[in-house]
């Protein structure tokens, strides 16, 4: 018999392990009963619990978002997804990305309308936002497990040192700074203006 789904806030940690593996289906269960956080699953079976952003962090998200949302118009071809989206992976674990693209091979034979639950698929482009919260090696471990797991292209973006990690497979990561930054690969032609995400935290 499960524990009550419900969490308190106050009284809880950053992560938590259970003594047995969370289930997508008991996952899901705890995301639906706990909307004040957002969860995820490492590939050890850990669970992660990310509270909501603060106001910067938040604009500055949304900014991103908007302005792949505004690229993704210009062609229509597959699709954008926002933090509140998450993703199961091939090596088990589930990640909310806080900006993502999936072209249209990955999305094939899939229906958004037909499917029940978090999708199987991982993203061909993950943006990363750090927040004041954020631990930043967990976050570089995460982008690693993104890349892992099949992402193309990864960016964190580091809004506190006015600079972005780029990640590809098989390379190093590169450091990025300025007031934009130019895709490649699934993302070829857009252009993230970071002057605009920088001014969401003057």
């Amino acid at each position: 018999m499960h524990a009550p789904l419900h969490l308190d806030p106050e009284a809880l940690p950053c992560s938590l392990a259970w003594s047995q593996p969370v289930s997508d289906e008991l996952l899901e269960a705890l995301c639906a009963a706990n909307d004040e956080f957002q969860f995820e699953r490492t590939r050890h079976g850990t669970i992660r619990l990310n509270p909501p952003t603060e106001l910067a962090a938040s604009d500055g998200n949304a900014e991103i978002i908007h302005q792949l949302r505004v690229w993704w118009k210009s062609h229509r071809k597959g699709r954008v997804a926002d933090s509140n989206g998450g993703f199961y992976l091939r090596d088990g674990s589930m990640f909310s990305p806080d900006a993502a693209y999936l072209t249209e091979n990955t999305l094939a034979g899939f229906s958004a309308g037909k499917a029940r639950g978090l999708p199987h698929l991982c993203p061909d482009f993950v943006v990363e936002l750090l927040s004041r919260s954020d631990r930043g090696g967990e976050a570089r471990d995460k982008m690693e497990d993104w890349l892992a797991n099949g992402v193309q292209l990864g960016w964190l973006v580091d809004p506190y040192r006015r600079q972005v990690l780029v990640y590809r497979p098989g390379e190093p990561p590169v450091t990025v700074s300025g007031n934009s930054l130019q895709g490649s690969g699934p993302v070829d032609g857009f252009v993230l203006d970071l002057s605009e995400v920088w001014s969401c935290y003057l």
